[in-house]
């Protein structure tokens, strides 16, 4: 008779929960900053003292709202979880997680995929529990609603702002102007001289397209620290706040949880202000350059009348696109007064700043035009055994701007008159709707 010995089985080793936390705030300001740290201190303090969990770490997103996934930290727990470094992600509630019901419970139905727990302390609700998305999906419908209430009660307080003659301009994107201590308007004495510069050397007979490549060639920058384009210099032109006035709720949010800003075309009130501020250049100086921008548009074709009549003047108008920078391609004529004049598309960008905003494609019209385009092409220069080709992709279009297309802010609806604490003239330009 023949005996095997069976060895005993050794005992399982015991595997700790790697354990993180997510934290939110949804601004910068020194409450919620101290909200962010003594959420990080408490998770990091909880998770250490737990022998079962492993400490993974904090992940922390600081002044970014919770109606959206794009958010760095988020995105990198997440990752983390794909990748297998996680067992188990603590949050606070439901409403730091995330304020869109869409978003709590594709993140969570991701996560049970992977083994990922996820815990929401406020609540006390788990995901791995068998009624744990029922509950997620009533109360994070209910973290939705009050985010929504949140987003109407900031835009009411804003018009009535607005009504009372209040400003609300960001200034780090506007050249000429600082806030002072009571978040008044106050020249900028270094940024004002670039803006009068450009009104006086554009009523002086000088182009947009030029004023913007001697600024460039100076060095000097825009308030983004960018270099100058055409738009930019026709963009100050047109300020209103330039001459003293200011016009309220150019933009809109079209939805809490998106929060996309859309251009105000009549859509939502808009309020319009009289000598609101300090003017860096007279109010004649303004209106005689608004005069000269129609004229000269009228003169090149480009004002509204004439782009109706021939914004389809060429087949490929419109449809062409670089793949380096996706800027438009533009119809030219080279050597234009010669026998060996070309007609080519070239990229805007380069035409406009240079080969320091983009190193331009460029094809000829002959080529292009056999192609039979339809839609909207990324046109991709390839050089193959040293010749060119050309590559030719779909563009994938951009979020259209709300409202209808025009270059111009259009007023509709009624106009309203009012007088502001300080006296000063409010015009209420009121929605249709």
């Amino acid at each position: 008779m023949k005996v095997r010995i069976i060895e005993p089985l050794p005992a399982p080793t015991f595997k700790r929960k790697r354990v993180c936390a997510y934290a939110r705030v949804s601004s910068t300001s020194d409450a919620q900053g101290e909200s962010l740290e003594n959420q990080t201190t408490h998770y990091q303090n909880l998770i250490e003292a737990n022998p079962d969990h492993e400490y993974v770490g904090i992940f922390a997103d600081q002044g970014i709202t919770g109606t959206k996934d794009e958010r760095p930290e988020f995105q990198r727990m997440l990752e983390a979880a794909r990748t297998g470094k996680l067992d188990l992600i603590l949050t606070k509630s439901i409403s730091r997680f995330a304020r869109n019901t869409t978003i709590v419970l594709e993140a969570v139905r991701e996560m049970k995929e992977l083994n990922v727990e996820v815990f929401f302390e406020k609540e006390q609700i788990s995901s791995s529990s068998g009624d744990g998305e029922l509950m997620l999906t009533v109360l994070s419908a209910f973290a939705q609603e009050e985010s929504k209430s949140v987003s109407e009660n900031i835009k009411w307080s804003y018009r009535r702002k607005f009504e009372q003659g209040e400003i609300a301009i960001n200034t780090t994107r506007f050249l000429g102007y600082d806030k002072n201590k009571n978040g008044e308007l106050v020249i900028n004495p270094g940024q004002a001289k670039v803006v009068k510069r450009i009104f006086d050397d554009y009523l002086g007979g000088k182009g947009s397209f030029v004023i913007a490549k001697e600024l460039s060639a100076e060095r000097v920058r825009t308030v983004a620290g960018g270099r100058w384009n055409s738009s930019t210099v026709l963009g100050i032109l047109r300020n209103e706040k330039y001459k003293g006035d200011a016009k309220l709720q150019k933009t809109f949010s079209k939805d809490h949880l998106s929060k996309k800003k859309c251009i105000n075309r009549g859509e939502v009130d808009s309020f319009y202000l009289e000598n609101s501020h300090q003017p860096i250049v007279a109010h004649e100086v303004w209106e005689e350059a608004q005069r000269q921008i129609t004229l000269r548009a009228k003169s090149k074709g480009n004002d509204e009348e004439t782009k109706n009549k021939y914004q389809n003047r060429y087949p490929l108008t419109g449809m062409l696109f670089c793949a380096k920078c996706g800027a438009p391609l533009r119809r030219r004529t080279w050597n234009s007064n010669h026998s060996c004049k070309k007609i080519v598309w070239q990229c805007s960008n380069y035409i406009e700043i240079g080969k320091h905003a983009c190193q331009g494609t460029t094809v000829d019209d002959a080529v292009v035009s056999r192609m039979n385009i339809q839609s909207e092409t990324m046109v991709e220069e390839v050089f193959k055994h040293g010749e060119k080709h050309y590559r030719y992709t779909g563009k994938v279009k951009p979020e259209q701007p709300c409202g209808k297309s025009g270059a111009e802010e259009k007023t509709r609806g009624c106009v309203l008159p009012g007088i502001d604490r300080s006296g000063r003239a409010v015009i209420k330009l009121r929605s249709p709707g």
